[in-house]
């Protein structure tokens, strides 16, 4: 499988998503994770499984925003995709930045965070799980 393909339009919240406010630190679309940049004032970037300080996810972008604009990112709850999720599946930060994958397309040396779980094929339901440990 490959990373899903979200239609930023399509990225909208629900009455139970849970969300936080912080400023880009990079160009960030509507769907794409986001972690917290530790060297660089907390500012949010796109999520990378490559590295361990990028892999760690803080939430999905909500709206696009530009370097140094403020951004909302959702943290828990549930969350509306298009039609690019499975059921029962668990997403994970991709290996691509600001990319979300299926938890099976991560290979030896990958740093997991798991997103969440598909409870339909337009449903995330958020639950950030920031391992930081590499898949063997």
């Amino acid at each position: 499988m490959a990373d899903i393909s979200v239609t930023a339009a399509s990225v909208q919240k629900t009455a139970s998503t849970l969300w936080a406010l912080g400023i880009a630190g990079a160009t960030i679309t509507a769907g794409q994770p986001v972690y917290a940049d530790a060297t660089d004032s907390g500012k949010l970037k796109l999520a990378d499984a490559d590295v361990l300080a990028t892999s760690k996810a803080v939430g999905i972008a909500l709206h696009g925003a530009a370097s140094g604009q403020p951004l909302q990112y959702a943290t828990g709850g549930t969350l509306t995709f298009n039609a690019a999720l499975t059921a029962g599946e668990v997403y994970v930060v991709s290996t691509t930045a600001g990319g979300i994958a299926p938890a099976a397309d991560m290979g030896s040396g990958d740093f997991v965070t798991v997103l969440g779980i598909g409870t339909s094929t337009a449903v995330l339901k958020i639950g950030v799980i920031q391992s930081a440990v590499a898949k063997a």
